[in-house]
């Protein structure tokens, strides 16, 4: 009997930002597999077992679900946002891409989850309202250079830049560095959020410029959201600000 893997994006981490969709594919599940507390974040009976692992491991993850789908197990791959989105889904492929023949039969599925990037946007207004794109500054899987070159083209070319992954204690120094890169290409009154947490218990926005913006506000769970010259804040008389990108571009 061959069972399936199911790849499954939980959201930003607020179960009411769960899909449907996502909680269907969970209840069939005979395993679960991910990083450890995305695990653990999911309801499930005595009967699934869990298979917690570190961030660092994802090809071996990978494996390990394909491994126990050939035995019939029914796994979910957990990923926290879309799995999709820098989460288990590419790993997924990449090793039934170089792995044994047989693993392509196996039924695969992607279930697709809120991204913590559209539940930041969310929060914050419309800052996605025009172009935009979605980088991690991780420099685990690429070299740093590529990064800095990714994110002067991409404020050349004018669009929205949320970056996952800012800052961690292994990366503490990355996000000041792309930051002031940033600074060389775009004005200093663009605005920045640090968007960390959203719809958990711990949720924390804060707003500020590309000139004034610190690093340190930033750890893993922030999303950080550089705006462009189409981006504005509006003021709210409680003291809050909506940030909104204008659907209307300038010619150049």
């Amino acid at each position: 009997m061959i069972g399936s893997v199911s790849i499954i994006g939980l959201g930003p981490g607020n179960v009411l930002q769960r899909t449907p969709q996502a909680d269907q594919a969970l209840s069939r599940a005979t395993d679960l597999v991910g990083y450890g507390p995305y695990v653990q974040r999911v309801e499930a009976p005595a009967s699934v077992v869990r298979h917690s692992s570190d961030n660092r491991v994802e090809l071996e993850r990978a494996r390990h679900a394909l491994e126990m789908a050939m035995q019939g197990r029914h796994v979910a791959v957990v990923s926290g946002g879309d799995a999709g989105v820098f989460g288990m889904a590419s790993a997924v492929f990449e090793a039934v891409d170089h792995g044994p023949q047989e693993w392509r039969g196996l039924e695969i599925a992607v279930v697709p989850g809120v991204s913590a990037v559209l539940a930041a946007a969310a929060r914050l207004g419309a800052p996605l309202g025009g172009d935009f794109c979605v980088m991690s500054l991780s420099d685990n899987l690429k070299p740093w250079q590529v990064v800095l070159r990714r994110l002067a083209l991409a404020a050349e070319a004018g669009f929205v830049i949320a970056l996952y992954n800012p800052r961690s204690k292994a990366r503490p120094t990355q996000l000041g560095e792309a930051l002031d890169h940033l600074r060389a290409c775009l004005p200093g009154s663009i605005p920045v959020a640090f968007a960390r947490a959203i719809g958990r218990e711990d949720e924390a926005v804060r707003l500020s410029t590309l000139a004034e913006a610190d690093a340190t506000w930033a750890d893993m769970s922030t999303l950080v959201l550089i705006g462009c010259v189409a981006s504005h804040l509006i003021p709210r008389p409680d003291g809050s600000v909506w940030f909104y990108t204008s659907r209307k571009v300038e010619a150049v």
